[in-house]
Formats: structure tokens, sequence, C-alpha cells
């Protein structure tokens, strides 16, 4: 049973780290509208003495858990990025420099060096965008379902490339990529889009603007690696594959890490104990 655990309570899930009887770290979640089922599984482990806590939602889940055990509160950016060092450790990554660009609703960009670690921007642009334009295009809302039909999806009747406006010119960059992400809806002939069409466009475009502003600030940084992380890209094959397209194109690494969506969780958990990877 464990001691400690560390819980970032998010706008859709909510994460749980700790160790188990072997110092393995565990990871799981629970649904954020239903923080009664945390306080059960907490009820149910009567060996947890400590809790750290973070993320967006974490006054409703202390007004749930509150007076339960000893809480200790980590500041969100703080937790993630003491759980993204971990978490890069222990999946043998070593660089000294990165971009640190952390998907969740909308999307927050740091740059880590070393030890040090500044937040240099971010963009309203994330998962909220991607259910948002899914819903107001297609009327889906479920996340699993927009991730699903993505995958099946093609943008190409949908975005304008940059070869569709050349038409057979030489292009001055490379035609394959997007030079007006749905511009092609209007100025073609009418055609009908399939819902799996329309996300996967929807998706392209949250995947390229995320992208493009974590190149920017890498080159601003002169850093190599972008470490991409948050719940949204978790399953998501397709919009890891955009995002990875788009930053090898500009000639940048892209890292992505296994726990990628547990960051918070694991710094909240290591703000209340000293495990270290051995």
């Amino acid at each position: 049973m464990p001691k400690a655990i560390g819980i970032d309570t998010g706008g859709t899930l909510t994460k749980v780290a700790y160790l188990d009887e072997h110092n393995e770290l565990i990871l799981t979640t629970f649904p954020s509208n239903d923080l009664q089922t945390v306080k059960d599984w907490i009820l149910n482990n009567p060996d947890i003495e400590d809790i750290g806590v973070t993320g967006g939602r974490t006054e409703q889940l202390l007004n749930v858990i509150k007076k339960m055990k000893s809480i200790h509160y980590i500041v969100e950016f703080e937790a993630t990025i003491k759980g993204v060092r971990f978490l890069l450790k222990k999946e043998g990554h070593h660089f000294d420099r990165s971009m640190i660009t952390n998907i969740g609703t909308g999307t927050s960009i740091h740059y880590m060096e070393g030890n040090s670690d500044i937040r240099v921007g971010g963009t309203g642009v994330g998962g909220g965008t991607l259910i948002g334009l899914s819903a107001l295009t297609t009327g889906i809302t479920d996340y699993n379902a927009i991730r699903e039909m993505a995958a099946e999806g093609n943008r190409e009747d949908i975005d304008l490339r940059v070869r569709d406006i050349y038409q057979g010119m030489d292009t001055p960059i490379d035609g394959h990529l997007t030079a007006s992400n749905f511009g092609k809806v209007g100025i073609t002939e009418d055609i009908r889009h399939q819902p799996e069409d329309i996300i996967a466009t929807v998706q392209g475009l949250v995947g390229e603007v995320i992208t493009t502003l974590s190149i920017q600030y890498a080159e601003e940084k002169n850093a190599q690696h972008i470490v991409y992380i948050g719940s949204t890209l978790s399953n998501n094959e397709h919009l890891m594959n955009v995002i990875a397209n788009y930053t090898r194109t500009k000639k940048h690494t892209p890292v992505f890490i296994n726990d990628h969506g547990f960051s918070g969780a694991v710094g909240a958990l290591l703000n209340i104990t000293e495990y270290t990877i051995v």
C-alpha cells in the first residue's frame, strides 16, 4: 500500500502517481467529474500518509479530501517540470537544453536548461480547441471518438498545401507543407466532406499551430529538442505524427515520453518524497 501519492487534477482526468511495495512507480487515472471516486480510493488505502496535489481543479479536490491526510500543494508548472525531468531521466534521455510543450486544454511552453526552467509562452490552442472545433464542425464531442476518427481521416480536400498554390511550379519551400488550414474549403468545387476528414483537419491545425510556436521558441533559445507532453497526446498517434513530422521538417528533434500525461502527478509525488532513479 502506498504511503504517499501525487495527484494532478486536470479538467478531464485526475492523474495519480505512487510507489508500490517494490518501489516501482505506479500511475492511474480517475475522471475529474467524479472526485468522490478519488476520495473512496484514498479511503481504501489507509496506509497513505501524505498527498501531494497540483492541477487546475485542486480546489475542488481539496473540498472532497480535506482533513483526510497531510496535504502538500505544489504549483502546476513547477510540478510538471519536476515530473518531466524525472521521466526523461527514467527513459534514458539526456540533453542539456530543451523546450517542454505541455498540451492540455490549452498549451504551455517552457524552456529547460540544467536544473533551471522558465515559462516562455503558450497558446489557447490545445485539447480544448480540438474538442470544441470538432463539436462545432461535426457535432462530435467525445475525445476517444475524435481521436479514432482523426486517424481515419484525410486532409487532402480541405487543407491548402504549398504545392496547390504553385501548381506544378517549383516551390520555394516544401510543397507538402500546409499553406492554409481549411484553405481549400470555399475555393474549390462544393465537396461534401466526411466527418473523419474534418476532424483530421482540425487536429492537423491544432498540431501545426502548437508545433510552429514551439519551434519558434526553440530557435530563439537554440534548443534542438522539443519534448511534447500532455493528456491530449494519449493514444493519439495521428496528432503525434502531425507534431513529429512538422518538427523534423523544421530540423528539430521531437521527444515523446511514455508517461507524458502524468508529469504533474509525478512532480507532486516527488515534491513529498525522496524517490530517485537508481
